[in-house]
């Protein structure tokens, strides 16, 4: 054998041997779960540092948009919309001999890596050194680059969908604990007896959301109920309605004696100003009761009409004023007292419940509900509310609860 096809054999058995140890590293570093920034590193040494290449330009697609994953050796900045343009075109290992574009120019190579019909990324080289490792002018050993670039950029694609499944989870958990947490805010045990009947339902479109209803018993004669709906959905509403209900409770609790329904909404809405400052406002409507006396007092601010009926004939409970946190100062507030007559019935909802459209694109609306408790006017509260959400069910068939949906019936002996 002679001496040149001796050296010749060397020389192949050297590049196979560098190729072979090359994979070995990027394998044995995504097994040992490197991170994207260290996997890059030993792609960028392999690529510069033995195979001498010194302009290196690699794209990636995440979160659709194309996005520098390494860049090396380049100078001046780089029009990521040129690139892109240029890119789309190229299917297979392309050499750049001319180009319009200006910074397509400073590389002499184009490398895709494609996942069946989908562009995964392309590496731009330049400045190459034709003698590194023996490489013939035909740069022999693009394709093994193009291995090597599709591992690396899989297997970052790989990290960044399991860091993304991590995220989703704990922002699953997160909004597990938000639930139990706003669940706990809503009152748990609702009299049944023979002065008044109280039920409640919530279903939240997200896993927690800004609708809200309550029941506070004063003392053996007096009653507060309310309902309320955060415009907006999910943990912003759901946060602001916990600052409401700290401070309606705390405001109606300590300081019922002194404070009137008309006062207790003027300070509420001061409450909605000073924690959201414009940005969203809650509809919401308050009732005290005296069973003594049977009265109720109410004020309606912007929320959906409550039905008070006595199983014949009903009317809307709208008598009040404008949502919390409109304005700065409520320009006018108008309160209600009514005298309640043995077996009345008041049905408080939010508008998930009335708004939600049939597949024909049809509400269920207030007169579907008012039709709905007439019909089953003898039922207690718990039964009639479960009867009227599984109405709602059936109602939407396929359609998609349209928002959160609270409800709150109450019934007087």
């Amino acid at each position: 054998m002679t001496e040149g096809k001796m050296s010749n054999i060397m020389a192949k058995l050297d590049l196979k041997e560098f190729k072979l140890n090359s994979l070995l590293e990027i394998t044995r570093a995504i097994n040992e779960n490197y991170s994207i920034d260290k996997l890059l590193k030993i792609y960028e040494f392999i690529l510069r540092e033995q195979l001498d290449i010194t302009r290196i330009l690699l794209y990636s697609y995440d979160h659709d948009e194309w996005k520098t994953l390494l860049s090396v050796g380049i100078k001046g900045a780089i029009k990521q919309k040129d690139i892109e343009n240029y890119l789309k075109n190229v299917k297979d290992i392309t050499l750049i001999e001319s180009s319009s574009v200006e910074t397509i120019n400073v590389f002499d190579v184009v490398i895709p890596v494609y996942h069946k019909n989908t562009p995964l990324a392309f590496l731009l080289l330049g400045d190459l050194d034709e003698n590194a490792i023996n490489i013939s002018p035909a740069i022999k050993h693009m394709p093994f680059i193009q291995t090597l670039t599709n591992i690396i950029v899989v297997a970052i694609e790989n990290k960044r969908f399991a860091n993304e499944m991590v995220k989703q989870e704990r922002a699953k958990k997160e909004l597990e604990l938000a639930k139990e947490m706003q669940e706990m805010l809503f009152p748990k045990n609702l009299p049944s007896n023979n002065r008044i009947d109280v039920a409640a339902k919530y279903v939240a479109k997200q896993m927690v959301g800004g609708d809200y209803y309550d029941f506070l018993q004063l003392n053996e004669q007096e009653y507060v109920l309310c309902i309320a709906d955060v415009s907006g959905k999910g943990i912003s509403a759901a946060l602001l309605m916990s600052n409401f209900q700290a401070h309606m409770r705390a405001n109606t609790y300590y300081n019922h004696q002194e404070l009137t329904l008309h006062e207790l909404v003027e300070q509420l809405n001061s409450t909605v100003n000073d924690a959201v400052n414009g940005e969203k406002f809650i509809t919401f409507f308050i009732a005290y009761y005296h069973c003594g006396k049977k009265i109720l007092k109410y004020i309606n601010a912007g929320h959906n009409y409550p039905v008070l009926t006595n199983g014949k004939e009903a009317r809307f409970l709208n008598k009040g004023c404008v949502g919390l946190g409109m304005f700065h100062k409520i320009p006018q507030i108008e309160m209600e007292e009514i005298t309640i007559q043995p077996g009345d019935t008041l049905v408080c909802y939010t508008d998930g419940l009335v708004e939600l459209e049939n597949e024909h694109g049809e509400a269920f609306e207030t007169d579907r509900l008012i039709e709905l408790i007439h019909a089953n006017y003898d039922l207690p509260m718990a039964e009639l509310n479960q009867l009227i959400l599984s109405q709602l069910k059936e109602f939407k068939g396929k359609m998609e609860y349209p928002d959160d949906t609270a409800l709150l019936s109450c019934r007087f002996f």
